[in-house]
């Protein structure tokens, strides 16, 4: 596939994210490094969502999650598993939505103008990979279409593409 994403902004949510996978289907490889399949899928999250204020990879090796490719204001570097809200979804090893990060005990604010969050664990053979973070600068921007989706995207990242 060429560098280019289709994105529709007038159509349903499952309708964007299913024209989205489709399109990461052919624009992600697994012949491909994997910070550059990382790097494109939070490119093109970001421009297919305009509710999305950041979007990145947080990767686990061993004993933290930390920084990886990401579209939006500068990030922490490390978070420790337990600890916000992706330490907690890595620990729980479950989709988190947040829809007011200032109600959630804990959480750490990278970016002040973050109000609402949805983190999705990756797993390979049982073991922690790292989270997919994604934040917004509104209230309530994550919902239950959002969560189905982002985990069918991590799912085929970590079957299709992850070696």
């Amino acid at each position: 596939m060429a560098e280019f994403l289709e994105v529709k902004n007038d159509v349903q949510l499952s309708e964007q994210y299913e024209l989205l996978i489709k399109q990461l289907k052919s624009l992600l490889s697994k012949d491909e490094r994997l910070i550059t399949n990382l790097a494109n899928l939070t490119a093109a999250l970001k421009q297919t969502f305009d509710k999305i204020s950041w979007v990145g990879f947080y990767l686990y090796d061993g004993e933290v999650l930390y920084l990886g490719p990401f579209q939006g204001k500068i990030a922490c570097t490390t978070i420790k598993i337990g600890k916000g809200v992706c330490g907690t979804a890595a620990e729980k090893r479950e989709t988190i939505i947040v829809p007011d990060v200032n109600k959630f005990p804990g959480h750490i604010f990278c970016d002040p103008d973050s109000k609402s969050e949805i983190v999705i664990p990756m797993f390979k053979n049982n073991k922690l990979i790292g989270v997919l973070d994604v934040d917004s600068d509104a209230f309530n921007s994550f919902d239950e279409t959002d969560k189905k989706y982002l985990e069918e995207i991590v799912r085929f990242l970590t079957e299709e593409i992850i070696i």
